[in-house]
């Protein structure tokens, strides 16, 4: 079990990476699912509070 947590720790140290960072021609595909993924949230929260708020004005 050790010996499985210190691989794991060390796993980024044996990574093969060159040191050179890759240039950006555009946003990546993570870049475009978190905006995805945060505007569905904010759709979401929206959605909830208005129906919140118009239960309340029923009452």
């Amino acid at each position: 079990m050790r010996f499985l947590l210190l691989a794991l720790i060390a796993a980024p140290a044996f990574a093969a990476h060159t040191g050179v960072p890759k240039i950006r021609t555009g946003p990546e595909l993570s870049d475009i699912a978190l905006f995805v993924m945060a505007a569905i949230g904010v759709f979401l929260i929206r959605r909830a509070m208005r129906a919140r708020f118009a239960r309340k004005q029923k009452d």
